[in-house]
């Protein structure tokens, strides 16, 4: 059975002493028995001097290059022994007892893998936050989405879904998994660099017959894009780019077809970036195609060598279900 004590919760941070000096102590304060690593990727600024002096209980992994979320992680957790993980961004308040719900839904099912808590906004605690919300799910052509947060439609919380289900994948911001699954799927897709290499993993996780678990009765607050922002055509660029790569290494059958669509509906909301005067962001998802064609034959390659199952999707298309049909809730 799996205790507080058996938790590693690894921070990753890169320049990120204001938000360490913020929420490192609610994690702390909250976490009871767990371990508490922050793995710094490379950082230039005083964080690591920071935490050392202040929070001396904390301890320190170093990377040797700022390898972004996909293989920070992955170089950092090779120094870990702990048989549970929590994957926890430096911008996210924890709450009381956020614990003790995730680890007794891992003790009650030998099948979780993977488990995600209730995400609600740092700066309005009411609503639902962006990245993640109440679990994530997507549709036929790779697009995701989430339990209260569909493109940019964001519920309020009314414990509409405080409830624990099985979700499709779990938020990057605050991720549990199991050491051993994370280790048989060999970790983060490091080429992601950032952005969507947890719906990755929640991908090859499915495919490997493990399950993906929301839990609304933890609960953590995350402030969202305080290292990369959604204004950053950057972010538009790798979310665009790695959705792609996923949908081709992961979906079960005509990805060809899956992938024409995909490519049509992008260039669709290229077209829109452009008719709103943002040439930035038109410009990252062509050169999200570009980098998606050059990559073509190692993701095919990776794609051989991945098992597939069939109706990992919840609806065939978010895309029609949104912006036709209207429909702007799970």
């Amino acid at each position: 059975m799996l205790q507080t004590k058996d938790l590693a919760v690894v921070i990753l941070n890169w320049n990120g002493k204001a938000l360490l000096e913020k929420f490192l102590p609610s994690v702390i304060h909250y976490s009871e028995d767990a371990l508490i690593y922050v793995a710094d990727n490379a950082s230039t600024d005083d964080s690591v001097a920071f935490v050392t002096t202040h929070f001396p209980t904390v301890k320190i992994i170093q990377n040797l290059e700022n390898g972004g979320y996909a293989k920070g992680y992955n170089d950092a957790l090779k120094q870990i022994e702990a048989p549970l993980l929590c994957l926890l961004n430096s911008d996210i308040e924890v709450t009381e007892n956020w614990l003790q719900p995730v680890i007794s839904e891992f003790n009650a099912s030998e099948a979780t893998a993977i488990i995600q808590p209730k995400i609600l906004d740092y700066k309005k605690k009411s609503h639902f936050e962006y990245a993640g919300a109440a679990g994530g799910f997507i549709d036929k052509f790779g697009y995701p989405y989430c339990r209260g947060r569909i493109f940019d439609t964001i519920e309020k919380d009314k414990g509409q879904y405080n409830a624990t289900t099985s979700i499709f994948w779990a938020s990057g911001a605050c991720f549990f998994i199991k050491t051993r699954v994370f280790k048989t799927l060999n970790g983060f897709d490091e080429s992601y660099f950032a952005h969507m290499e947890e719906i990755d993993l929640c991908w090859r996780a499915f495919n490997s017959d493990y399950t993906s678990k929301y839990v609304g009765t933890s609960v953590v607050y995350h402030v969202g894009g305080a290292t990369l922002s959604h204004t950053n055509p950057k972010k538009t660029y790798l979310n665009f780019r790695n959705s792609l790569f996923s949908l081709l290494k992961n979906a079960d059958k005509n990805v060809v077809f899956k992938i024409w669509v995909r490519m049509v509906l992008d260039g669709i909301a290229a077209l829109r970036f452009l008719f709103q005067f943002k040439p930035l962001f038109f410009a990252a998802i062509l050169k999200a195609h570009v980098a998606f064609y050059i990559n073509l034959p190692r993701i095919l390659k990776q794609r051989k060598q991945l098992p597939k199952r069939a109706r990992y999707y919840e609806t065939s298309s978010i895309v029609w279900s949104y912006f036709i049909k209207n429909r702007t809730r799970f």
